[in-house]
């Protein structure tokens, strides 16, 4: 008999198809974002009490508006802080705000700490394109 039995060829690859069917989704690693439309408008947060605005300066200085007037915060607090303004707040909405110069990595890195405390929905303040 000369021909090759290519049946457990075709069983081997219909395994192997359906590993990488399975585990390919679980490859991908972020931050889940719901980018906005082409033509959005600004966002409703209703007044200043129901926001938290988090904002990273170009030199990496983290800031929160806390309190009456924006306060500046140690790296390592942002996230205690976080904390316990939505234990005391938990409707409150978190706004992030990075500097135009910034890497993108502290901006993602800044959002993963405030979702790790808690913040399930973040949102990026930006400003409108020059005409």
């Amino acid at each position: 008999m000369s021909e090759i039995n290519v049946v457990p060829y075709i069983d081997v690859m219909l395994v192997l198809l359906v590993i990488f069917m399975v585990t390919a989704p679980l490859m991908t690693q972020g931050i889940k974002v719901d980018p906005p439309d082409d033509n959005s408008g600004s966002l409703d947060v209703g007044s200043e009490e129901d926001v938290l605005v988090v904002t990273v300066k170009a030199d990496g200085t983290y800031y929160m508006n806390v309190g009456e007037e924006d306060e500046a915060v140690a790296p390592a607090l942002v996230a205690e802080r976080t904390r316990r303004v939505l234990a005391a707040n938990p409707d409150i909405k978190v706004l992030v705000e990075g500097d135009q110069a910034l890497p993108y990595g502290k901006v993602v890195a800044l959002m993963d700490v405030l979702q790790s405390a808690g913040a399930t929905n973040l949102g990026l303040i930006t400003e409108p394109p020059k005409q």
